[in-house]
């Protein structure tokens, strides 16, 4: 099989119509319902998975459900009604709560007497030592023999402990609404035994209430006699305290602590003016000394004989101007005038001397009764803050006293209370309908239960579909990149078929119009519009991490142009990982990592490729005692351009290769290879802010292996890219 060689006017014909791929600008945020149906069709194979699974496991569940019937028995407890008839507090009796009477229905000595009278025991629905044991229990019982011995299983058998779950389990003790109505319901195989258990819980609850009031009243009265002797004597000790501390501060009235306020705030006030008119005469002051008896003073508030003499300084100015006008520099009249100038000067310093002077004394005195006030407030204060401290304090001990009063008077209304709810009966019962025979199961059919198991298996599948799409972070399309800074996109290249991928670098002459030949010359379209509307001279081919397609594209690139006309020299630039002569079948042994090292010359490593016409340099062997010489790689650049040759470099990945940053460095453009749905978004940034450091231009990306049915599925607006021609391209490469 031959490469096509398609004259340069076809291809140019062909070029024509195919114009790069450009960044898509993001729309608004609208509510696209589709997305769903699109999510719900790729992740189609797992939704159904998940469910299946979940629903298989649920099967054996439902087809061991067997019929329960349903007892309930409804009832009123409140306190005896001559509970409300005594007089006083003695004779008030709290509250019942019926939230603590369903507790007492709960209560494990009634569930034991209801178990043992009722027999629950003896029944392999309460006492699963009775039933068959399944795999999973066999399994869990072995191990738990060979860690106890057997015994400590035997013994639990026969006990009540394996009973009480099953019997809270079928057991319902709820309260109706906001109503003092309790219903007990019971859940059985045996109807009659469903109704028997919720009126023997009533009978065992009343004796259980009537036996424990008794022994309760007399602890608490014990209890509630010893905490009033405590409480009696802490009342005590706080009056004391309270006493001998207003004893020890003596006592401090509120006229007195007033006047120490308005002392504290008359200061303050003094204090204030003080520190203005300081820094008033410190301004004053400052203005003086800057302007001196040449600047203008027209603006500080000084004593008029100081402005008169300034006014009388600019007046023999402006005479001076004049004399000079008239007569000349050296005439008698503009001496004399000078004269008078300089007399005039030494009076206005003198007389501004003097008031700075006197100034710098009332400032003086400013700063003395500064000092005065302040000793006087650190006095007042600290004296209303001893009063007030020890007034605090005061206020706080007879506080203290009167919440214990407080509390030893509320001991002793409960103590009354106590007394007189002894001598009354617990609680009243009222049956409003006792538990009778259910004549049909309760619940649903297993029909239901299986379409119920198999909706929730749906929607956990969904659910973890949805969560597994939105974990994904790999790129799929540009619009992904929009965010990372200097990206253009220069390509799409699509997956190829497996024998399209085996007969490379054969398959542009099999598929001369399909998508993949298509994405490649976009991407040489592309190219020349980044680079000024002509071919870069140097193109590297790089990705973020190994595997993405680097080399792939790098060969399609080099297959394209050579079939356009174009020189080109493929380079294997990853030194350690190349396979550029495999891929051409040449069987050479010396490539590029001998020219580096100096164990071959620049014409040893070049090799032609007859059938595809490419010029090319192989890895060659990597040598583990000498280090490549990459500054060598330049006269690899100079050969190219002497031969007129478009150089495509073939490198390492970027993330994981120190060699890749300095061939960026040689390249005038570097593509950076993404394969789609395999490199995260994360690795892209970090591959592209690289580049970035290496050079600062633009960033060409190309989005490689592209699964055109897969990507159908998706939102992005490039899906529409591959759709009119899918079919034709798979039926001519299959």
């Amino acid at each position: 099989m031959t490469v096509l060689m398609p004259t340069t006017d076809s291809v140019t014909r062909s070029l024509i119509g195919h114009e790069p791929p450009q960044p898509f600008d993001s729309g608004p945020d609208e509510l696209d319902l589709s997305a769903g149906l699109r999510l719900l069709r790729r992740r189609i194979g797992m939704i159904a998975a998940i469910t299946g699974l979940l629903t298989l496991a649920c099967i054996p569940l439902i087809l061991g459900l067997k019929p329960t019937y349903h007892a309930e028995s409804r009832l009123m407890i409140y306190s005896p009604l001559a509970s409300t008839l005594g007089t006083g507090d003695a004779g008030q009796g709290s509250a019942l709560n019926i939230n603590s009477e369903t507790e007492r229905l709960y209560s494990r000595p009634i569930a034991q007497r209801v178990i043992a009278d009722l027999g629950l025991a003896d029944l392999e629905e309460f006492n699963p030592a009775l039933r068959e044991a399944s795999i999973l229990g066999k399994l869990r019982n072995a191990m738990r023999g060979l860690v106890d011995g057997g015994a400590a299983a035997a013994g639990d058998s026969d006990g009540i402990e394996r009973i009480i779950p099953e019997y809270y389990q079928a057991l319902n003790i709820r309260r109706d609404g906001v109503s003092d109505v309790i219903q007990i319901g019971f859940n059985s195989r045996d109807p009659k035994l469903a109704a028997a258990v919720p009126n023997k819980i009533l009978g065992v609850y009343l004796d259980e209430r009537e036996a424990g009031t008794k022994g309760r009243f007399s602890s608490a009265e014990e209890w509630i006699r010893q905490r009033l002797a405590d409480q009696k004597a802490r009342v005590n000790a706080a009056r004391e305290a309270a006493a001998r501390y207003g004893k020890a501060v003596g006592a401090v009235s509120n006229d007195a602590q007033a006047e120490q306020i308005r002392a504290v705030a008359d200061l303050n006030g003094r204090s204030a003016k003080i520190v203005q008119g300081k820094a008033e005469l410190a301004a004053t002051i400052s203005a003086l000394e800057a302007a001196g008896s040449d600047g203008d003073i027209g603006k500080i508030a000084v004593p008029e004989g100081i402005g008169s003499l300034q006014r009388d300084l600019r007046a023999l100015d402006e005479e001076l101007d004049q004399l000079l006008l008239t007569y000349g520099n050296n005439a008698e009249e503009v001496i004399d005038q000078r004269a008078k100038i300089s007399k005039a000067k030494t009076d206005l310093n003198f007389e501004i001397g003097r008031y700075l002077q006197a100034q710098r004394a009332k400032l003086a005195g400013f700063s003395q009764q500064e000092r005065s006030v302040k000793s006087a407030l650190v006095v007042a204060r600290e004296q209303l803050s001893r009063s007030t401290t020890a007034q605090t304090e005061l206020t706080h001990l007879v506080r203290v006293a009167d919440m214990e009063q407080a509390a030893f008077d509320k001991l002793e209304d409960q103590n009354r209370a106590l007394v007189a709810q002894a001598a009354l009966p617990a609680v009243e019962v009222e049956m409003l309908s006792p538990a009778t025979v259910p004549l049909q199961p309760q619940g649903r059919g297993r029909l239901f239960y299986l379409i119920g198991a198999m909706l929730a298996a749906i929607s956990i599948a969904t659910t973890v579909a949805i969560l597994r799409e939105m974990m994904d972070k790999s790129v799929r399309s540009h619009e992904q990149l929009q965010a990372i800074a200097d990206i253009v996109p220069v390509g799409q290249v699509p997956a190829l078929s497996e024998r399209a991928g085996k007969t490379m670098p054969m398959v542009f002459g099999d598929s001369e119009g399909g998508v993949f030949a298509e994405a490649v010359r976009s991407m040489i379209m592309a190219l020349k519009q980044v680079h000024g509307g002509k071919l870069p001279q140097s193109i590297m081919v790089t990705s973020a991490h190994g595997g993405e397609g680097k080399t792939l594209i790098a060969r399609s690139l080099a297959i394209e142009l050579v079939a356009s006309g174009h020189k080109v020299l493929l380079v294997d630039g990853d030194l350690r990982g190349g396979d550029l002569g495999t891929l051409f079948k040449s069987g050479v042994k010396v490539g590029l990592n001998e020219f580096l090292t100096g164990q071959a010359g620049l014409g040893d490593i070049v090799y032609h490729h007859a059938k595809s016409g490419i010029d090319f340099i192989p890895r060659g062997n990597p040598s583990l005692n000498r280090r490549p010489h990459l500054p060598d790689m330049q006269e690899i650049v100079k050969l190219a351009k002497e031969n007129g040759q478009i150089l495509v470099l073939d490198s390492a990945s970027l993330l994981s290769s120190t060699d890749t940053v300095y061939l960026a460095s040689l390249a005038e453009r570097s593509i950076l290879v993404v394969q789609w749905a395999q490199t995260t978004h994360r690795a892209v940034e970090a591959a592209a802010q690289r580049l970035r450091n290496i050079r600062r231009s633009e960033i060409l990306i190309a989005i490689n292996n592209i699964n055109i049915r897969r990507h159908a599925l998706y939102g992005f607006k490039d899906s529409e890219m591959f759709m009119d021609t899918t079919k034709r391209f798979y039926a001519i490469s299959a």
